[in-house]
C-alpha cells in the first residue's frame, strides 16, 4: 500500500517558484522549448508563487490585464513581460545560444 503523500505536486512547486535562483531556472528551461503557450504558463506559475495580487501590485499592471496576458491566449507587449519578470524579482537578458542555429 502507498503512503499518502505530504504535499501535492503543485504545493511543491510554488514553494520552489518563490526563490528567485530557481523561478529563473525553471523559465529559463521553458524557454528553451521556443514554446509560447509553455512560456505563458510558467510564467503564470511563478506569478501564482508570489500571490497574484502582489505581483500585479509591484507590476503597476491591472489585475485583469495580467490575466488576459498570461492566459492561454495572451500575447504579453515586451513592456508587460519586463513588469512582471520585475515584480518577480527577476530580468529579461539574452545570451550566445549553445549551438548556432
Amino acid at each position: 500500500m502507498n503512503a499518502p503523500r505530504d504535499k501535492s505536486y503543485s504545493q511543491t512547486l510554488q514553494q520552489a517558484l518563490t526563490d528567485p535562483q530557481e523561478a529563473a531556472a525553471y523559465l529559463d528551461a521553458v524557454l528553451e522549448l521556443q514554446d509560447s503557450a509553455a512560456l505563458l504558463v510558467a510564467l503564470r506559475h511563478v506569478s501564482q508563487a508570489h500571490g497574484m495580487a502582489e505581483v500585479t501590485r509591484r507590476a503597476e499592471v491591472g489585475e485583469k490585464a495580467l490575466f488576459k496576458a498570461l492566459s492561454s491566449e495572451g500575447n504579453p507587449t515586451l513592456s508587460t513581460l519586463t513588469k512582471v519578470l520585475h515584480a518577480l524579482g527577476l530580468r529579461l537578458s539574452v545570451a550566445p545560444a549553445s549551438q548556432p542555429a
